[in-house]
């Protein structure tokens, strides 16, 4: 049993590193001003997906702050990841930058953008803590959602990449989740835990039209990202999705009022067809 488990795991990691190879293409040395804009970030993220346009909470989170905060972009859709070894992340006059929070703090200083300033002390201090709960703990209880409790659902779903892949992403995820912490905990108690951290945006967001007010600030980026994985991304099965859906109404329009703000083009920016090809 033991080999078993040792060859199809290698097969996987073999079959995934051909796979993802294919995807990156080749590299090539660009210079800014010459091969692409000056002053135009260059956002590298997955390609997109099926029914949000990122697979990613991250992804999303990084392209609603850009567009939150008017800065001109391109994207290059691709599984190539960036200098941390994890995707989206950035170019921007000859800087590569990885991590979505970093990426949002580095452009702020640079183009002097604050999207917090109309918070107080205290009110950033609750938007830190909202952010870390939903990039630090919610992103983790979808991953285990989608991909090891949910796995079948979303081969069939979400996702038309190889079953080797999807394999070995459960079997990361799986590993990751156990390192991290809640991985430890049963489909059970993590349902309750997703459930509970929407119950606390809802009762906090209230009749507000963003979490803050009626002025949308740089943590509904990071609650929308995550969010939307929860609404779009897991199986329709997960309870979680279910919970949000019906019983949380006011985060429910929330996050249609948010597509509506800032992701006028949605639809044009999923894939519908399941396609994992890189575009640009």
């Amino acid at each position: 049993m033991e080999w078993t488990s040792y060859i199809i795991g290698t097969a996987a990691v073999l079959g995934t590193v051909v796979y993802l190879r294919k995807k990156k293409g080749k590299d090539t040395n660009r210079e800014c001003g010459k091969d692409y804009p000056k002053d135009t970030v260059i956002l590298h993220q997955f390609p997109r997906g099926p029914f949000a346009p990122s697979m990613s909470g991250f992804c999303v989170k990084l392209e609603t702050f850009l567009r939150m905060a008017k800065i001109p972009y391109q994207n290059v859709h691709a599984y190539k990841t960036g200098p941390k070894g994890k995707s989206p992340w950035i170019e921007y006059n000859g800087v590569v930058l990885g991590d979505s929070q970093l990426i949002m703090s580095y452009l702020s200083e640079q183009l002097e953008i604050n999207l917090n300033m109309s918070l107080s002390k205290e009110q950033r201090a609750t938007a830190r803590a909202f952010q870390k709960m939903v990039d630090e703990y919610m992103y983790w209880s979808v991953l285990l959602e989608r991909w090891v409790y949910h796995r079948g659902e979303t081969s069939k779903t979400l996702t038309k990449l190889p079953s080797l892949f999807v394999w070995e992403i459960g079997r990361r995820t799986k590993n990751m989740t156990h390192a991290q912490g809640i991985g430890r905990h049963s489909p059970e108690e993590v349902d309750r835990i997703l459930e509970d951290d929407l119950t606390a945006l809802a009762d906090f967001l209230g009749e507000k039209k963003f979490m803050f007010g009626d002025e949308p600030t740089e943590v509904d980026c990071a609650v929308f990202g995550q969010v939307s994985q929860v609404k779009y991304h897991v199986p329709e099965t997960v309870k979680a999705r279910k919970y949000l859906e019906e019983a949380l109404p006011n985060l429910n329009a929330y996050m249609d009022r948010m597509k509506e703000t800032f992701w006028p083009d949605w639809e044009e920016c999923t894939t519908k067809g399941f396609t994992t090809e890189a575009t640009k």
